[in-house]
């Protein structure tokens, strides 16, 4: 049966849904969330806009204040990671040692990768690379632990920080205006009474919510990342670095020598050949065709016009020599 308020209050639906909308929203953002296009409206229906987008993010700061003028009142997130590669006498062993201290102090292995590699003379040495993840406030007490477990300085380390403050503010701002459309979109559809008015809410609020678990989700990542800071380990063999030394001869020293010494003599024949091949050669032949063939056939043509032509005729009338 169609009600009566269909015809009567077709022209104010309009008007009231959006100042429904401008009224719920107008404390937390600027820019309120528009509805284009209203339905019918009576005595005990609201038909949803055709599209709501979320109200763009605000800083988390009162009313009057700047991030400048209340420092204390935002908390700093910053994510800390470090990266090691340390020089150790046994790999496995040194990263179950690695595995066992951060459970300890309350993380938990990321990974951990154990393989084999070739040194110079080629025998075959352990090598393992491990990430965990510790409470942040016990990163350096970490870090000691590990570097303890080598009896050399680690060959690299390398800490970073990531503030993430203003990003964290951005998705939790987002994430009131979101819940504040999702709460306005649930009274809309509790008092809608037609299944168009219902089914195109319904649209809306499910959009809705999942932008709130994929912001949820991201504000979850960015806990856990500030809570528990990363460390990532490379840990050599010591027999991968150590030269070889006999009574204080180092034979591998020596050979690196004499192959450096091959090479650069056979880089030296490699050069002159690629001169000889690119340079020389063209030169020489062009000064053949150029300048040699033309002086032979000139020298030629000099010593053919100098020698005396013999006379026939002369020669059968000279009288015969006596015997």
């Amino acid at each position: 049966m169609k009600s009566p308020f269909d015809s009567s209050f077709k022209p104010f639906l309009g008007v009231a849904v959006l100042a429904l909308l401008l009224s719920a929203c107008a404390s937390a953002a600027p820019t309120p969330m528009v509805a284009p296009e209203m339905g019918r409206l009576g005595e005990k229906s609201y038909a949803p806009p055709s599209e709501i987008s979320p109200l763009p993010a605000q800083p988390a700061y009162e009313a009057g204040t700047s991030p400048s003028s209340s420092p204390a009142a935002v908390e700093r997130m910053v994510i800390k990671t470090a990266n090691l590669s340390l020089i150790v006498q046994d790999p496995p062993s040194a990263m179950d040692a690695i595995a066992k201290t951060a459970e300890e102090m309350g993380g938990y292995v990321v990974s951990a990768n154990l393989y084999r590699t070739t040194t110079r003379s080629g025998k075959e040495v352990p090598q393992a690379s491990i990430t965990v993840r510790v409470p942040a406030e016990k990163l350096n007490l970490a870090l000691e632990e590990i570097k303890a477990l080598s009896d050399e300085l680690p060959k690299s380390e390398n800490i970073t920080s990531q503030d993430i403050t203003a990003e964290y503010t951005d998705l939790e701002s987002r994430l009131r205006n979101l819940k504040r459309a999702e709460e306005q979109l649930q009274e809309i559809m509790d008092r809608a009474y037609s299944t168009e008015d219902v089914l195109n809410v319904y649209q809306q609020l499910v959009q809705v919510r999942e932008q709130i678990e994929v912001i949820e989700g991201q504000m979850k990542y960015y806990r856990e990342s500030v809570a528990l800071s990363a460390i990532s380990v490379e840990l050599i063999a010591a027999e991968a670095v150590e030269p070889i030394t006999i009574a204080g001869w180092r034979p591998v020293g020596v050979a690196r020598n004499a192959l450096q010494a091959l090479i650069n003599a056979l880089q030296f024949f490699v050069n002159a050949a690629i001169w000889i091949g690119i340079f020389v050669l063209p030169v020489l032949l062009i000064l053949y065709g150029v300048v040699f063939l033309p002086l032979r056939a000139l020298w030629r043509l000099v010593r053919r016009r100098r020698k005396p032509q013999s006379n026939p005729a002369a020669e059968s009338a000279s009288p015969p020599s006596a015997l």
